[in-house]
């Protein structure tokens, strides 16, 4: 079961509403509908958590590009909202090519052994870590440091209240009941 919010930052405060994820299939999806809620260039916090397995923020000032802290990742990979969040930027990975399922740069196709076996091979490309992951200082300047929000992601155990200790130390923990 997963939770979502989307918490927008206008002049007057807080507004939150519970988004529609159902067409939401990349980061990019998720971002467009964040900029939805806002007319001008604000700031918007989109709130993912499953089952106190792991939770996300994603953070959307004007046309930026998202910032993202996930409180798992080996968790949130499991699941399809956190797929969405771990995009090969956050991991480290270099982008996939789709030429490169067709020919390898050593020009063998895909598969083939081009006889050098003194490579050793490096860590799985499919390989997510365990724990936090992103930009934990995302919300800094709304009033909650990098410690305290990577305190919240604890040993992979969530407390159930990780994102209402969020909300209330930006100061919009009323807006989010509100929607829960």
């Amino acid at each position: 079961m997963y939770f979502a919010a989307l918490l927008a930052r206008n002049e007057n405060g807080w507004q939150a509403s519970e988004p529609d994820l159902d067409d939401v299939e990349t980061l990019g999806d998720l971002s467009d509908l964040a900029r939805a809620a806002i007319a001008e260039e604000e700031t918007v916090l989109v709130f993912i958590e499953q089952e106190d397995a792991w939770f996300g923020v994603i953070r959307v000032d004007g046309e930026e590009d998202p910032r993202i802290y996930v409180s798992d990742a080996a968790a949130a990979a499991r699941s399809s909202y956190g797929e969405i969040l771990l995009t090969d930027e956050l991991l480290g990975r270099d982008p996939e090519d789709p030429l490169d399922d067709l020919v390898d740069l050593d020009g063998t196709e895909d598969g083939d052994d081009d006889g050098d076996e003194d490579v050793v091979p490096g860590p799985a490309e499919d390989h997510v870590p365990a724990g936090p992951l992103g930009e934990a200082g995302l919300l800094a300047d709304l009033g909650m440091s990098e410690k305290e929000l990577l305190d919240l992601s604890g040993d992979g155990a969530l407390t159930g209240e990780a994102l209402g200790e969020i909300a209330e130390a930006i100061g919009c923990a009323d807006v989010l009941e509100a929607v829960r």
